[in-house]
């Protein structure tokens, strides 16, 4: 792939999730969580984005959301959970999407706020449409989905460079 290779990454924040007596890594969805996920799966099916690789967060809340979200999706992207989502910086987020093979054109990460949020904003260096204004308004709440596109190799991929095309959250379905 050349160097102005158009990539699009979507950032999924994990659905509702409940409040059991475990640790914070283990809590599971909630009830509105289980519903939400799947709307989520449409969504991203709507996109017609056929994701390459899907990045996922370790903790259960992550896990089950993409559990639920993926069965809506027409390809199943190659996935691979990462430790190193969970409680992520908005620096360490992007340290690990400039890890990203150069032949996945299309990518998926399912995390966590405030990295996720951070991220879809930081990336995001101009916006379709009123996109950014909702991302600003509405915040970056459970099972939203942000879709940023850029241009060139992962390890380029820094403050600005891309461009905010889709924000979708589940109140909006």
């Amino acid at each position: 792939m050349s160097a102005d290779t158009p990539r699009r990454i979507a950032l999924l924040r994990h659905a509702k999730a409940d409040w059991p007596e475990v640790s914070d890594h283990d809590r599971p969805l909630a009830e509105r969580g289980r519903k939400d996920a799947p709307a989520a799966g449409l969504k991203l099916a709507e996109t017609g984005i056929a994701f390459d690789l899907a990045l996922c967060s370790t903790a259960a809340r992550t896990r089950e959301t993409w559990k639920l979200a993926v069965q809506e999706l027409p390809h199943r992207p190659k996935t691979s959970y990462e430790e190193r989502i969970y409680d992520a910086s908005l620096g360490e987020l992007i340290a690990l999407l400039n890890e990203t093979p150069d032949e996945v054109s299309d990518l998926l990460l399912i995390g966590h706020n405030p990295g996720v949020h951070a991220l879809a904003d930081a990336l995001s260096g101009s916006a379709e449409g009123d996109t950014l204004a909702r991302m600003t308004r509405t915040g970056f709440p459970t099972a939203a989905l942000a879709v940023v596109s850029f241009t060139g190799p992962w390890k380029t991929l820094e403050h600005g460079v891309g461009t905010l095309v889709d924000f979708w959250t589940p109140k909006e379905h």
